[in-house]
């Protein structure tokens, strides 16, 4: 009797998970370098994963030094897996379309070829008439002065990247932000969106109405109020670093405190007088919001960094040198 119950219980695991994943469908944009277009589609709610891969080209299963010469005719592009009833395939139109510039006909930004050209490509025929639908609209919007470049196409075999390339923004924060900031991307969709339109793809509701609008979430429901793990603390936003776990202690306020920044450079104060109260406010050299400091701290400083979990990515200590952040390893070896 046990053995047909465990056996009942099983199959309805399986046909349960199998339902789950019928509900999921899937989206293929090329948006040029896919370092770039993996991370703000995976800060969307709904979005199941996202894979960094090659499509539309003639070579099977091409490696990414085959692409890069152009020669396979494969584009840089993301696989998106999403549950329609949280994202609608427009929704991710409008994310795609506002990490581009979608008049560039020789490619993106710092990288031109046909690799790096962008383009749509739809699984069905509804996903085609939306994608139409919104590239128009987007031409009659009058937000640009030259033609829509971006193609819609039929997907093809779509080839996953090799591995390093899989959410490289996390892997290789420094290079990766080195790159982006280099490569004319963010400086465009700054002038073109603006600021916040670009900040809201890539970060969540709550971290970007801390960071940005100065709200404060709860206490004792945060991330890492209650992380005792060693490493670092860097801005979500830059990747600046800002505190360690060396100077982290429980204050009783359900929020992460430290006692001092581990790099004061990239800390910013500011009287606040907010709410009828005079504090200072912690920024970072973003000019996004973390907290506030108040002089109830421990001993010998004295001092009690109160900041926001949605402010702050946490980087364990065996994670420090892939991350890009390996100069710091050294404060945990005792």
């Amino acid at each position: 009797m046990l053995e047909k119950i465990f056996i009942l219980s099983f199959v309805l695991l399986i046909s349960s998970t199998a339902y789950a994943a019928a509900k999921y469908e899937k989206a293929v944009f090329a948006g040029g370098c896919f370092w770039c277009m993996q991370p703000v589609f995976e800060k969307m709610d709904g979005v199941i994963s996202v894979v960094s891969g090659y499509t539309g080209g003639r070579k099977a299963n091409p490696t990414y030094e085959e692409v890069s010469t152009g020669a396979t005719d494969h584009r840089e592009a993301v696989q998106v897996t999403y549950d329609p009833a949280k994202a609608s395939y427009a929704d991710l139109l409008d994310v795609f379309w506002q990490n581009i510039d979608p008049t560039d006909i020789s490619g993106q930004f710092v990288d031109k070829g046909s690799q790096y050209k962008t383009a749509i490509f739809y699984y069905t025929d509804g996903q085609k008439a939306i994608a139409e639908k919104s590239k128009i609209d987007l031409e009659k919007s009058g937000k640009f002065d030259k033609s829509i470049a971006t193609q819609i196409l039929k997907t093809s075999e779509f080839y996953p990247a090799e591995e390093y390339h899989q959410d490289y923004d996390k892997k290789n924060p420094v290079r990766y932000g080195i790159y982006r900031a280099g490569s004319g991307r963010d400086s465009y969709l700054k002038k073109t969106w603006g600021k916040d339109e670009a900040l809201k793809k890539e970060l969540t509701p709550l971290q970007y109405d801390v960071t940005q609008k100065c709200e404060t979430e709860p206490a004792f429901h945060n991330e890492y109020w209650d992380n005792h793990r060693a490493g670092i603390y860097v801005d979500v936003v830059s990747g600046a670093v800002l505190f360690s776990s060396l100077d982290k202690f429980d204050s009783g306020t359900g929020w992460p405190s430290f006692t001092k920044p581990l790099e004061a450079g990239n800390i910013v104060e500011k009287e606040d007088k907010s709410l009828g109260m005079k504090r200072t406010e912690v920024k970072s050299r973003s000019g996004s919001h973390l907290g506030h400091v108040f002089p109830d701290g421990p001993k010998p400083a004295g001092l009690r960094y109160c900041l926001n979990s949605a402010s702050l990515r946490f980087i364990p200590k065996e994670d420090l040198e892939k991350e890009g952040y390996g100069k710091y390893k050294a404060l945990f070896k005792k």
